[in-house]
């Protein structure tokens, strides 16, 4: 867990909750967990609204139908990185809390937290977690519309990884990325990048090759890659990782390291800490907590203390 304050909520009076679960996620454990998270809160008299919808903007028009009738105290969310990322959007800026039952593929958010996967302390978050305002980012894609995340940004060589994982039923876990990791060091290669860096010190204009661009508003994606290591949550900037032109093996070198959350030294990384940045590079993919988000151009920007968050 980073550290950083985090305040007792204390036994708070909870009368209702939105349940929001991808059923599909983690091959089925987000409907199980879902099923005991309900009958928990059930047993405390709360009242439960269940959101479970086939697509993702469906889930987000329930949410944001649900969160407008006034009544939630807490929307607890059973799933992964990505259907966080789904209700961001009508969550955000809001003061009903967001407590996690990390019950999908890579379940960064939660890891960052310390947070669990028994579904049975979804209750005992609810009523008495402790509560953190942190900060998140916005991505506004060229061709795409703008996405809240939470967690990391990619472009380049890891967002195709990314993308690749999410098509991969094989391995499980954070396996998956490391599988496609090495599926696309075949092919991955770097393309001249022009990254505009704001409210950092300077504030450069970088024309670079590299491999990719990551930005964090935590520290780890892919299931626990640390791929910004000293990323602050709420410290109202975000972390910059650029990895500029390696060869093959010195990306095979890079990887394990990588895949096991250590930190990565090598001459070619620079890391930087902004406000905003705007990432220019031709036939770049974008992706953000791990869903698709367009192409480059991208400019991503930190929203300070956007979400509260229970843990």
């Amino acid at each position: 867990m980073t550290e950083a304050s985090g305040d007792r909520a204390g036994l708070r009076e909870v009368r209702a909750v939105a349940v929001v679960t991808n059923p599909s996620a983690g091959q089925g454990r987000a409907r199980d967990a879902a099923r005991t998270v309900v009958e928990q809160l059930s047993r405390d008299g709360i009242e439960i609204v269940e959101i479970h919808a086939p697509s993702a903007a469906e889930t987000r028009d329930g949410l944001r139908a649900a969160l407008t009738g006034g009544s939630l105290d807490t929307v607890v969310c059973v799933g992964g990185d990505g259907l966080v990322s789904t209700i961001l959007d009508p969550l955000a800026h809001t003061s009903i809390p967001l407590a996690l039952v990390p019950a999908g593929t890579g379940n960064d958010l939660a890891r960052e937290f310390g947070i669990g996967d028994d579904p049975r302390r979804a209750a005992e978050l609810v009523r008495s977690g402790r509560v953190r305002t942190i900060d998140l980012g916005r991505l506004e894609p060229s061709g795409h519309e703008p996405m809240w995340f939470a967690t990391v940004a990619c472009t380049g060589f890891d967002a195709r990884v990314t993308l690749r994982a999410n098509r991969m039923r094989r391995p499980r876990g954070r396996l998956r990325y490391t599988f496609a990791a090495v599926a696309e060091i075949a092919h991955g290669t770097t393309v001249p990048y022009r990254i505009e860096l704001t409210g950092g010190r300077p504030d450069p204009v970088i024309d670079t090759e590299a491999l990719l661009v990551a930005v964090g508003n935590t520290t780890t994606y892919g299931g626990g890659m640390r791929i910004c290591p000293d990323a602050v949550c709420d410290d109202g900037l975000l972390d910059v990782t650029v990895v500029g032109k390696v060869s093959h093996l010195e990306m095979l070198r890079i990887l394990p390291s990588l895949s096991a959350g250590k930190r990565i030294e090598h001459p070619a990384v620079s890391q930087y800490r902004v406000e905003s940045v705007r990432l220019t590079a031709p036939d770049a993919p974008a992706t953000a907590d791990g869903e698709p988000a367009g192409r480059l151009p991208v400019t991503a920007r930190i929203e300070p203390r956007a979400l509260t968050l229970l843990y």
